[in-house]
């Protein structure tokens, strides 16, 4: 795809959200099936089933746009999904691997929340409402399951990995 205009440039931010939406659920699912902690797997497949539904709803903007929803493959989080399968061969025992999960979980979090701040302000200047509207839903749910692992952290998984 050519980018020539602003509009281009959003429908592209689009493909990228739908892209990393649709490897990062595949990804939860074998994060969580590596967690031992039942707080964090929970978490993990709660924001699989969350990914999904984000998945569905860039899917419809995308059809909006009459825009191809596989257009784009998002290096990025190709690479940070890499990260997180090196860095799960690496660390030994269960209590660590759920510390290292959350560090993993929480740099695709960061990542998503400036995907879908990035998406929103551009739908924001297209005078897209519907759109910013779902950006900031997703955006906002973004922000939730951070905060959920940042707590999750701070006073379980991490206070386990460090007694360990």
């Amino acid at each position: 795809m050519q980018i020539t205009s602003f509009e281009d440039m959003y429908i592209a931010e689009l493909q990228e959200l739908r892209s990393l939406e649709g490897q990062l659920a595949d990804a939860l699912l074998r994060m969580a099936q590596m967690a031992s902690h039942p707080s964090l797997k929970d978490a993990l497949m709660r924001h699989r089933e969350q990914s999904q539904v984000q998945e569905q709803r860039l899917d419809a903007m995308l059809r909006r746009h009459d825009a191809n929803p596989a257009e784009h493959t998002d290096q990025a989080m190709q690479a940070l999904i890499a990260e997180t399968e090196k860095m799960m061969s690496m660390v030994k025992g269960n209590d660590l691997r759920d510390a290292a999960l959350v560090a993993s979980a929480q740099k695709v979090e960061h990542y998503e929340i400036a995907a879908y701040g990035t998406a929103a302000a551009l739908a924001g200047q297209l005078d897209y409402r519907d759109d910013q509207r779902l950006l900031h839903l997703s955006l906002q749910e973004e922000k939730d399951t951070d905060m959920l692992l940042t707590r999750l952290a701070k006073i379980e998984v991490n206070q386990d990995a460090l007694a360990a």
